[in-house]
């Protein structure tokens, strides 16, 4: 008895779960088959599901959520990297005011970023508009995330414009590791820009770390780098290169803790064609 008691308990409950499906409308069954496929990877598969609900429900309550997660299966497809910024664009320009999603529309503009740098590494100049654009954005996230960005350019010229937002981060940001992200981003692009930067390690800050390569016996660089930021620079290099490095004879660990040991202390590497000093002062 208590076996068909279950039997009959699940088949309510199947039923329900039936006549709730059949009382959702077709756009939202699109919508919610479309993100099973996006939880799946299939991006093209949901694609085509989100171009189908705006195609034949462009009055629905779901087209603001469609239209972001459609550029979102655009900007994971290769090649197609054009059309997903310009998806998002719509998206972001699109949507009522009063439908905002923040954390939608701070993603698309993250997005947008990412896929606009990828596109001048592949050769296309003209969309670091896109990141430079955002600089004086009112979000405060997408502001500092377009600095950073802009900081990996190498056209000094272009990256330079990231200077006015990443000095802001460094004396006015609260959180320590954005600032020192931000500094880290600084040295990239300007090292001396960040002379004028004040930094509450006063001690290290006065000491200067002084870099030196001789070829031929003439001196070829000459660097003069604030010790603290040269110190978070050095240990910012991610642990793989360190590892490149160690094998071909350069410790940057060891180094780093020479240097720090002494002022008096000159570190110095010598191979067939150059010699380079490395000391403190």
């Amino acid at each position: 008895m208590r076996n068909i008691k279950i039997c009959i308990g699940i088949l309510l409950l199947v039923s329900l779960g039936m006549g709730a499906y059949a009382q959702t409308g077709p756009d939202e069954r699109l919508f919610e088959e479309a993100k099973v496929l996006i939880f799946d990877k299939k991006w093209e598969a949901a694609q085509d599901k989100l171009d189908d609900l705006l195609d034949r429900y462009p009055q629905s309550l779901m087209k603001e959520q469609a239209l972001f997660y459609r550029a979102k299966c655009l900007s994971e497809q290769a090649g197609r990297e054009k059309e997903a910024i310009e998806a998002y664009d719509s998206y972001i320009r699109g949507v009522k005011v009063s439908d905002r999603n923040a954390s939608l529309i701070e993603d698309s503009e993250i997005s947008t970023i990412d896929l606009a740098y990828g596109l001048y590494e592949k050769g296309e100049r003209r969309f670091l508009d896109a990141i430079e654009g955002r600089l004086g954005s009112s979000n405060k996230v997408i502001r500092y995330y377009a600095a950073f960005k802009l900081s990996y350019v190498k056209d000094k010229t272009i990256s330079s414009r990231a200077v006015p937002v990443l000095r802001r981060i460094i004396e006015n940001e609260p959180d320590a590791e954005l600032k020192d992200r931000a500094k880290i981003a600084l040295l990239r692009v300007d090292p001396g820009a960040l002379r004028a930067v004040g930094d509450d390690r006063s001690e290290a800050h006065a000491r200067i770390l002084k870099i030196q390569v001789f070829e031929g016996g003439k001196k070829k660089i000459d660097i003069n780098i604030p010790w603290a930021l040269a110190d978070l620079a050095l240990q910012a290099i991610p642990d793989e290169e360190k590892s490149v490095m160690r094998k071909k004879g350069y410790d940057l660990d060891r180094i780093i803790n020479e240097l720090a040991k002494t002022k008096s202390t000159i570190i110095e590497i010598n191979d067939a064609d150059s010699v380079i000093k490395i000391w403190i002062e």
